[in-house]
């Protein structure tokens, strides 16, 4: 009897025994779950948010799984060629798993899949560093929604501000931010305590895998460009 593909040894990067012990078991995991699964889809993600994904990822847990990490973990348990692949067409599905993505597992109908990852998105407070959405520019004159207990920590944040009667004011008018210029650690602060959310978490899907056929999402791409990354 033919020994399967999915038993064989892996032998992954040199670490510490830890590290190494704890990837092997994310690759026998994705092995395992590559045996249960009908199909596996390869997904990116804009602005991830932790609390955001678990929420989502807890919807679908009773029929699905989701693996997050090392691509290099991952492209190793499904096989990075056609030689080594765990399963007939696995090959194709490593080679997209590049910068921010990660494996959906599932057998949840195709249809199901797209409409849940399409529909998904959630607003959040953005990050230093993120892109401006649009122009924020606060007019001189007073600030109401802030407490007098807040203008040392305005000014902080190099907002031009004062008391006047306990109330604070911009003695000018002051731009937060630009469109399409990168957020200042500032800039971020003031947005979120004015409840601006610019950033939007998003999934987005690549391309799916089952025993039958195999099928790419995104724009630009076709196999050829598979076959040959």
């Amino acid at each position: 009897m033919p020994k399967s593909k999915r038993d064989r040894p892996v032998t992954l990067s040199k670490t510490k025994k830890k590290g190494r012990e704890h990837k092997e078991v994310i690759v026998n995991s994705i092995r395992d779950s590559a045996e249960k699964y009908n199909s596996i889809y390869v997904f990116s993600f804009e602005n991830m948010r932790n609390l955001k994904f678990k929420e989502f990822r807890e919807q679908l847990k009773p029929t699905s799984r989701f693996f997050l990490g090392s691509n290099k973990v991952m492209q190793v348990a499904l096989g990075r060629s056609a030689a080594d692949e765990i399963r007939p067409g696995l090959y194709k599905v490593s080679k997209l798993l590049r910068g921010d993505s990660g494996l959906f597992l599932t057998n949840i109908p195709k249809e199901e899949v797209e409409s849940v990852f399409n529909k998904y998105e959630d607003y959040d407070f953005a990050r230093t560093g993120s892109i401006a959405t649009e122009k924020v520019e606060l007019p001189e004159g007073p600030l109401e929604q802030f407490t007098h207990e807040m203008e040392p920590f305005l000014r902080k944040q190099g907002m031009p501000v004062r008391l006047n009667k306990g109330v604070v004011e911009l003695i000018s008018d002051f731009v937060v931010c630009e469109e399409g210029k990168p957020l200042s650690p500032e800039s971020a602060r003031i947005l979120r305590l004015l409840g601006i959310k610019m950033a939007t978490f998003k999934l987005h899907l690549i391309c799916r895998w089952s025993p039958e056929d195999f099928e790419l999402y995104k724009e630009g791409l076709d196999e050829s460009d598979v076959d040959s990354a």
